[in-house]
């Protein structure tokens, strides 16, 4: 269909697909990817000229929840997919992120972009990211062909892989048309140990500190004061068993005691606090502010959030026990990428603009630059898999 002067097209089917993809190569024609557009104002702008959308790729293919693994067609809601496992006690294991209190975008988040995006929140430290999930995909590639790699059950993932490659590509290698991913139990307890009034240092201390221990955290966070409130808010999640959560929690009381006195929270209360950390809602307003996903060593992360005070006025807070670093900023100059990245290369990681206007998103790196060794394998894997370029190009490096 045309809308505006934008051609979309929406299969219904892989082969569908499949025929679109290479009419769209005999023109040389870009195409936009795209998934329920939650994501769309995330990477360098659009340089398309039309769009192919997987949403009509949708619905649940196959659910073994004996064999802990779900798969289904690009397009279906996350939500769907999501609603289904929880009716048998099952949760995908990497906590996706939710993008659009952050990006103000609407629509429904779809399964394919989870694994277009790698999309992982605070369980990473524990689960892994969605990408150490993710056991098959299928795939047209720039050719038009229909691709599969994987297997759809845990003990069958056979063949070459490039189930690891297509996570976390943007859609910059082929249009995603079906994921599966292993999925792990529900656990009978979730709760979050709470230390109050620690600075960044301090926090991050106690957090690698319970991370350590033989306690085992599935989220460690901390908000520094103002962000969350008056005060300093450092979590540290505990889930199992009943008993076994409830022995860890005292244990982690005790090894932590000369950090005060640790509150627990758990319930629908716990449940939106992590929710908040996961989707950096407390970066959300104001939404002119320009905000940087920043991934460190874990320990250095106050010293990469201190070297970018020290040049411009931010706010931001801790996941992963210090690993990775939400941080807002004003948008005008250099959204702060400058700052930013001479922190970051001196502390070791790479920071990803999230958020940020379009004019700003068009003259900086949005994705951490790539050494021109590393830039020559990214562009020959591009061309390997999509020739004429036809996939979201630009989307993550210029001209790529």
């Amino acid at each position: 269909m045309e809308t505006g002067i934008m051609t979309t097209y929406a299969p219904a089917s892989e082969q569908e697909a499949a025929a679109i993809v290479a009419q769209a190569a005999g023109r040389s024609e870009r195409l936009r990817l795209v998934g329920g557009n939650t994501k769309a104002a995330l990477g360098r702008p659009p340089q398309d000229e039309a769009t192919l959308s997987g949403t009509g790729l949708s619905g649940i293919t196959l659910y073994e929840p004996a064999e802990m693994v779900v798969a289904a067609r690009a397009g279906t809601p996350l939500a769907e997919v999501e609603a289904l496992l929880a009716e048998r006690g099952q949760m995908l294991p990497f906590e996706p992120i939710d993008h659009r209190p952050l990006l103000s975008s609407s629509g429904e988040p779809t399964l394919g972009a989870v694994a277009a995006v790698n999309n992982s929140g605070p369980r990473r430290i524990n689960a892994g990211a969605a990408r150490d999930s993710l056991i098959g995909v299928r795939f047209i590639n720039g050719r038009g062909e229909p691709i599969k790699s994987g297997g759809r059950v845990m003990k069958n993932v056979t063949g070459l892989d490039l189930v690891k490659l297509m996570a976390g590509s943007w859609g910059t290698l082929g249009l995603l048309t079906e994921v599966t991913f292993k999925v792990l139990p529900v656990q009978e307890r979730v709760t979050t140990l709470v230390l109050t009034g620690l600075d960044d240092v301090a926090a991050v201390d106690a957090l690698s500190t319970a991370l350590g221990s033989p306690f085992e955290l599935t989220g460690a966070a901390h908000l520094p004061a103002g962000i969350a409130g008056s005060d300093s808010l450092t979590l540290m999640r505990v889930e199992g068993f009943a008993k076994s959560v409830e022995y860890r929690l005292g244990e982690l009381r005790r090894l932590l005691r000369r950090r005060g006195d640790a509150q627990i929270v758990e319930g629908e209360d716990g449940a939106t606090l992590w929710r908040a950390v996961r989707d950096a809602a407390f970066l959300a307003e104001p939404g002119t502010d320009a905000v940087w996903r920043i991934s460190t060593v874990p320990g250095r992360g106050p010293e990469v959030t201190a070297a970018v005070a020290r040049d411009r006025s931010a706010r931001w807070f801790y996941d992963w026990g210090g690993g990775l670093i939400w941080l807002a900023t004003a948008a005008a100059d250099d959204a702060g990428t400058t700052a930013i990245r001479a922190a970051v290369q001196a502390a070791g990681g790479h920071a990803t603009l999230v958020r940020a206007p379009e004019t700003v998103r068009a003259a900086l790196h949005v994705f951490e630059p790539l050494p021109e060794p590393l830039m020559r394998i990214t562009r020959g894997i591009k061309a390997a898999h999509d020739p004429k370029g036809l996939f979201n190009p630009g989307r993550m490096y210029a001209g790529v």
